[in-house]
């Protein structure tokens, strides 16, 4: 397919920082609902994931942010495009073939086992620092993912855990019985668009078009991940 166009919108670093912090807001206040903690223990929507384990991967986006913009990116690191991302990412070949990730479901799930407590206060913590960190002058603006091993400017990164939040909110929702919060709606226009520009990298434009306009000739899965 050559390059990845973007289809969604490219936020700029203030819209960026506004609508992360409203989507953090939204996601703490579903992992504070009393339904969250009752089944803090149970089984979640998501496979070797326990509620608690998934309501501290959905809120260490929250907590990934702010240590990123505490920390300088190497120097040495590249800084890479939003769908060179997605394209190089191993978990995302992974989740595609249907594969988990141990690791992460027992790292998560170990922290959950220190209480939701403590699970919610480090989330709101690190958003409450948010305000003023977003608003220091970064140069280069960008975050590093050390786990990966390269950057994201700064507003891609927020976009990448925008989507975490949006996706992971609905599997902690359908796993407790609740509805599935909304967002507002810069959030939701850069998550789908994202979404959007990673499945027309893995599935071309007709699947997409056909799904979205024609579903008698829709081929059925359009999944980004």
């Amino acid at each position: 397919m050559g390059t990845p166009v973007r289809l969604g919108p490219a936020l700029g670093r203030d819209a960026a920082a506004a609508a992360f912090l409203a989507c953090a807001q939204v996601s703490v206040e579903l992992a504070s609902r009393d339904e969250v903690g009752a089944a803090w223990s149970q089984d979640s929507s998501c496979d070797g994931m326990t509620v608690g384990g998934l309501t501290d991967h959905l809120l260490q986006q929250i907590v990934h942010v702010g240590r990123g913009l505490t920390v300088t990116a190497p120097m040495d690191a590249p800084v890479i495009g939003l769908l060179d991302h997605y394209t190089q990412a191993p978990w995302v070949a992974s989740s595609r073939e249907g594969e988990i990730d141990p690791e992460q479901n027992d790292t998560n799930n170990t922290a959950a086992a220190a209480g939701r407590a403590a699970v919610l206060g480090a989330a709101e913590a690190a958003l409450a620092e948010l305000p003023a960190l977003f608003a220091l002058p970064r140069d280069p603006d960008v975050i590093h993912i050390p786990w990966q091993g390269w950057s994201l400017s700064t507003p891609d990164f927020l976009t990448t855990r925008m989507m975490e939040l949006v996706v992971h909110g609905d599997d902690l929702a359908s796993s407790v019985g609740l509805p599935t919060p909304e967002h507002g709606p810069a959030a939701v226009a850069a998550v789908l668009g994202l979404l959007a520009d990673v499945s027309l990298v893995r599935h071309g434009q007709v699947p997409l078009v056909r799904a979205l306009s024609r579903p008698q000739r829709s081929s059925g899965n359009i999944s980004a991940f």
